[in-house]
């Protein structure tokens, strides 16, 4: 159903293969993008449990926005073993404008959709979402 905020559907997908990478642990991350002609935001591509964050952020166009979650594993100083799921809003600076403004203007409304995100980056080329920088937001 379209926001009247931002027009954008979310495509029920994208709410079903968050909850099972959520609950299931099924993927180990999904990006998604706004599919313009038809105004949803649709799944992209499902990163299997075995991928690494490299074949994540190297599945992220280096031209275009995307929406993006992962599913962090890490552990910490007292060496427990955790996991974040990060909201990642990709909008490199090469992207087009109208693109940008889209993806900014339908941020909150999509992920409001996918409930479970622990911490959300925002990264307009690679440098900004590092595994450096992940590391350091999840603990």
């Amino acid at each position: 159903m379209a926001n009247s905020s931002s027009g954008m559907a979310v495509n029920d997908e994208c709410k079903l293969k968050f909850l099972e990478l959520k609950a299931k642990r099924n993927y180990r991350f999904i990006v998604f993008k706004i599919n313009e002609s038809i105004q949803q935001v649709m799944v992209e591509k499902l990163g299997s449990p075995e991928e690494t964050y490299d074949d994540f952020t190297n599945s992220l166009p280096a031209n275009e926005c995307r929406y993006a979650v992962f599913d962090f594993d890490f552990t910490t100083n007292e060496n427990v073993q955790k996991s974040k799921i990060f909201f990642i809003a990709w909008a490199p600076d090469t992207s087009r404008v109208r693109s940008k403004m889209l993806y900014a203007s339908s941020k909150d409304r999509f992920k409001r959709e996918l409930d479970g995100i622990q911490v959300e980056l925002q990264a307009t080329d690679p440098s900004e979402m590092s595994m450096d920088i992940v590391k350091s937001r999840a603990i």
